[in-house]
């Protein structure tokens, strides 16, 4: 078993001066991902209004496969033309591990 964690930081848009705004941009990127068959949440950067981290995590039995669904989610994520991707961390974990 593999398991993949990636973290996305996240610039929203200079309107987003509320909580409720920041919600309004975050929820369908979280509900996007989710489409994506993986775990994601809202991490990091809670209380500031225009930034945000999400993370994703995934598990497949195959590395390449990890590799490739958090491929997708990068690309989804910086797809997205209201945010910019500022920064992607990403760790993976074996057996071994």
């Amino acid at each position: 078993m593999f398991t993949g964690t990636a973290v996305f930081d996240l610039l929203l848009p200079s309107d987003s001066r509320t909580l409720k705004t920041k919600r309004s941009y975050v929820r369908p990127v979280l509900a996007a991902l989710r489409k994506l068959e993986i775990s994601a949440a809202e991490v990091g950067a809670l209380d500031l209004y225009r930034r945000t981290e999400l993370g994703v995590a995934a598990v497949a039995a195959d590395p390449e496969q990890v590799r490739r669904v958090l491929d997708s989610c990068e690309r989804m994520v910086a797809g997205r033309p209201e945010l910019e991707l500022l920064s992607v961390r990403r760790r993976f974990y074996g057996d071994d591990d």
